[in-house]
C-alpha cells in the first residue's frame, strides 16, 4: 500500500484535518531539525489513538510515537511509514490529592497545576520539557525527583491495540527505563499520588528550580535536552567540559558553552551534523577517560 492508501483508510477512523502527508518533522521536535514522515496523525481521542495503533500493526506498517519531541533526534531523511503524536490528549484533572494526566499534558504543565492546587511532590518537573508520555517512558527526573516517587499506575495501549492498566510495580521504573520503552507500549494516561503541602514552600521551591534551569542550561537554543545518560560514577557534562569539548561541533551543531551536557542547535544546524557532534563527544571522552557516553536521547529517521 501507499502512504496516500493509509492516509485514505485512517481518515475513516480520524478526523482527516489531523492526517497529513510528507509533514516535516521539524516543527514537532525541539531540536528544530530532522525531515518529513510519510504520513503523520494527530488522533484527538484515546478511541482514534486505539485506531491509529491497530491500523498500523494490521498492515505491519512502520509506527513512531512522537511524545513533545524533547529526547529525541529526528535524522534528515525522515521517517518512513506513521509517525501519531498524542499532543492533543492533553487533559489534566485533580481530584484531592490525586493527579490524573493524559498523555499529551505537558509534564510541567502538570507541576504547575499541581502547584496551584497546593499539592506537593511533583515540583521537580517543573521544567522538564517533554509530555507525559515520554516522561513515563523515561522515568523523567530532575534535581532530585522522579516519576517513579509519584506514580500510581499508566494506562497504556500494546502494539497491537490492546489496553493494558500497569501498576507502579508493573511500569519497573529505574534510571531512565521502563517497562513501557522495553515493550514497546504507548501511554494514554496516567494517575499520580501527591500530597498536601504548604502553598509558600511549594512556590518558593519551583521559583529556586526554575532559577536554577534557566541559569544554567542553554534555554535560548533549540536541544534536545541533556544528550548522555550519567555514567556510573560520573557526570556526564562534567566529562565533556574535562575533554575541552565545549564550544565545539560539526556545522551549526554545538556542546553548549552553558551545560556540556547539551548539544544545541546554533540556527542552521542539521541532523547529521548534531549526530556527528555526539558521536565526536563520545569518541574524545572515550579516549580521554576511557568510559563510553551512553545517549539518553533516541536518535530515529533514515538518513538523506
Amino acid at each position: 500500500m501507499t502512504k496516500e492508501q493509509w492516509a485514505a483508510d485512517l481518515a475513516q477512523n480520524i478526523n482527516p484535518a489531523n492526517i497529513k502527508l510528507d509533514e516535516s518533522l521539524q516543527q514537532y521536535t525541539m531540536t528544530k531539525l530532522g525531515g518529513k514522515a510519510d504520513v503523520f496523525v494527530l488522533p484527538e481521542t484515546e478511541e482514534e489513538a486505539i485506531a491509529v495503533i491497530r491500523y498500523a500493526h494490521i498492515n505491519n506498517i512502520p509506527l513512531l510515537m512522537l511524545g513533545n519531541g524533547s529526547n529525541m533526534v529526528v535524522r534528515d531523511g525522515g521517517m518512513r511509514g506513521i509517525v501519531v503524536t498524542f499532543s492533543h490528549l492533553d487533559k489534566i484533572q485533580i481530584t484531592g490529592d490525586h493527579v490524573y494526566a493524559q498523555s499529551g499534558a505537558l509534564i510541567k504543565d502538570v507541576s504547575k497545576l499541581a502547584a496551584a492546587s497546593s499539592l506537593t511532590g511533583f515540583e521537580f518537573a517543573c521544567g522538564i520539557p517533554g509530555s507525559i508520555g515520554g516522561a513515563m517512558a523515561m522515568n523523567a527526573g530532575a534535581y532530585g525527583g522522579e516519576i517513579k516517587d509519584i506514580i500510581i499506575s499508566s494506562k497504556v495501549l500494546t502494539k497491537e491495540g490492546d489496553i493494558l492498566i500497569l501498576s507502579k510495580e508493573e511500569l519497573e521504573l529505574g534510571y531512565r527505563q521502563s517497562s513501557i520503552a522495553k515493550k514497546g507500549y504507548y501511554v494514554l494516561s496516567s494517575e499520580f499520588q501527591l500530597a498536601q503541602g504548604v502553598q509558600e514552600e511549594i512556590d518558593a521551591k519551583i521559583a529556586d528550580l526554575t532559577f536554577q534551569r534557566e541559569s544554567k542550561q542553554p534555554l535560548e537554543y533549540p536541544s534536545a535536552g541533556s544528550v548522555f545518560k550519567r555514567p556510573p560514577g560520573h557526570f556526564a557534562g562534567k566529562l565533556i567540559q574535562d575533554s575541552g569539548l565545549q564550544g565545539k561541533g560539526v556545522g551549526d551543531a554545538e556542546v553548549s558553552t552553558k551545560h556540556a551536557g547539551f548539544i544545541v542547535n546554533k540556527g542552521n544546524a542539521t541532523a547529521s551534523d548534531y549526530i556527528a557532534t555526539i558521536e565526536m563527544v563520545q569518541r574524545v571522552v572515550k579516549e580521554k577517560f576511557g568510559i563510553d557516553l551512553e545517549t539518553e536521547v533516541k536518535i530515529v529517521g533514515d538518513d538523506l
